[in-house]
């Protein structure tokens, strides 16, 4: 059975999820993941920090975890949500190992070191740079509302936080975001 094809073209979540449960069908398994991989790395990316290594572990065990428990997903909420909470508890286990890493070593493995000690762009800084400098929690946030569209309720259900929590939060991101873009040395980001 060829799977229906959604409006925008690509085939309905659940018919390609319906027959890899089913049939076992490989061919379901890999349009779906084709379908939900971009928009997953372009999120777990901004929340790790722009760390392509790390993002792309993160994606790859997000996807490991979705099919571990893809009979037990209800449809409470799309797919692509329920992939993106799987998503965004693993970025948070990865940013406890590294501050346990950070406090055990006095030296975060995270941290962007470039040779010579100059940082690149030195007289200006890009948005995803600050975005990237940003602590953790601040950062969840405002990608997941400014960039993915994400609603202070539906983040308060992610992260585990009430909307309230979310919107100050979101507050303080911008406020960072806006001073950080105004500091003219980029070495203060890392001290």
């Amino acid at each position: 059975m060829e799977p229906v094809p959604n409006p925008s073209g690509q085939a309905d979540h659940r018919t390609l999820i319906g027959e890899f449960l089913s049939n076992k069908s490989e061919l379901s398994f890999r349009r779906l993941y084709r379908q939900c991989t971009p928009p997953l790395f372009q999120l777990v990316y901004r929340l790790t920090g722009q760390h392509q290594d790390d993002a792309e572990e993160v994606v790859q065990e997000t996807w490991i975890r979705a099919v571990e428990r893809l009979g037990e997903f209800r449809w409470e909420s799309s797919f692509t949500t329920w992939l993106s909470g799987i998503a965004i508890n693993r970025c948070r286990e990865l940013y406890r190992q590294r501050a346990k890493q950070k406090n055990e070593t006095g030296f975060d493995d995270g941290e962007i070191l470039v040779p010579g000690g100059e940082l690149p762009l030195a007289q200006h800084i890009d948005l995803e740079y600050a975005i990237a400098a940003l602590p953790d929690g601040y950062r969840a946030v405002l990608v997941l509302h400014d960039v993915e569209g994400y609603t202070h309720e539906e983040i308060g259900k992610l992260l585990g936080v009430e909307p309230g929590t979310s919107k100050s939060q979101l507050s303080r991101a911008r406020n960072a975001i806006r001073k950080l873009l105004k500091q003219d040395d980029l070495k203060d980001l890392h001290r």
